[in-house]
């Protein structure tokens, strides 16, 4: 067979120093939202070598300190994630990476339907605020997802386990209408029932909440229901980054930058590889 560029790409990832090492073309993608240099002071690290380790970091999971020497030190790169964490940056690239990969996919910039649905994780001795979710039997922090109909993150939201689905929609909803104002719809699981909870959901986003019923039949084996499979789906591509096994961090600032980054690498990798998506 002949080569063409899918082999290419192909190769290429497998020659990198690192499976999560950044491609040009992925780097592409994200420089023009990364901060400028300082003009003054000392020479900055290159930032496409701290985006490599801070992937590295959340594909393999390792702590900051076994970080491999051939990455800038973990300090720098310890101190530059709390500065791109604390001004908002990761939430930006996910957003503007998210509607490149809707356009690439013929799609509208923004999405009129999204999927909301949650996991609970477990927590370590890290501390921070947590809860216990009684319906899972966890002891930690849930994660909050709001996904369009490709499964891409609209929004995302961590709160202590014991706060309730229900209780967590009106908020995830109201941030969800003020980035995408032209959704109007959002499939929810029985967990979100209740009128009172649907009712300061609208109140908040003027999102309408239709609920995706399991089928009354009593089935053993696992069944594919409409609509909520997407965000099951993202939900499993989430497993993929071994940081986000559990909920490592002391502060739910630090998880959410995490969690935005794991997603951020997702599309980064959708984007510039498209036969080779989600490696």
């Amino acid at each position: 067979m002949p080569w063409n560029e899918a082999d290419r790409a192909k190769y290429d990832v497998i020659r990198a120093r690192y499976a999560s090492d950044m491609s040009e073309a992925e780097f592409a993608l994200i420089s023009p939202l990364l901060p400028p240099a300082k003009r003054r002071g000392r020479k900055q690290t290159d930032p496409q070598a701290i985006l490599n380790a801070l992937f590295y970091l959340i594909r393999c999971g390792c702590p900051w300190r076994y970080l491999p020497k051939d990455f800038p030190p973990f300090t720098t790169v310890q101190n530059r994630f709390y500065a791109w964490r604390d001004s908002g940056l990761w939430a930006q690239i996910v957003s503007v990476l998210v509607m490149a990969a809707r356009e690439a996919e013929g799609r509208e910039a923004t999405p009129s339907a999204v999927v909301v649905d949650s996991q609970s994780v477990k927590t370590t001795e890290a501390g921070g605020p947590r809860g216990f979710d009684a319906g899972k039997k966890v002891k930690g922090r849930k994660r909050h997802l709001a996904v369009d109909t490709l499964g891409l993150p609209i929004e995302c939201q961590i709160t202590a386990a014991s706060t309730q689905d229900r209780d967590a929609l009106a908020p995830l909803l109201g941030a969800v209408r003020r980035k995408s104002p032209w959704v109007k719809m959002a499939f929810v699981d029985g967990g979100y029932q209740g009128d009172e909870a649907q009712r300061a959901a609208f109140e908040a986003s003027r999102i309408t909440v239709t609920i995706v019923k399991r089928t009354d039949k009593k089935v053993k084996e696992f069944v594919v229901l409409p609509k909520r499979w997407v965000v099951e789906r993202t939900l499993g591509w989430i497993n993929r980054a071994r940081r986000l096994s559990k909920d490592f961090e002391a502060t739910i600032n630090s998880a959410l930058a995490w969690l935005q980054l794991a997603l951020a690498f997702l599309i980064m990798r959708r984007l510039a590889r498209p036969k080779i998506r989600h490696a």
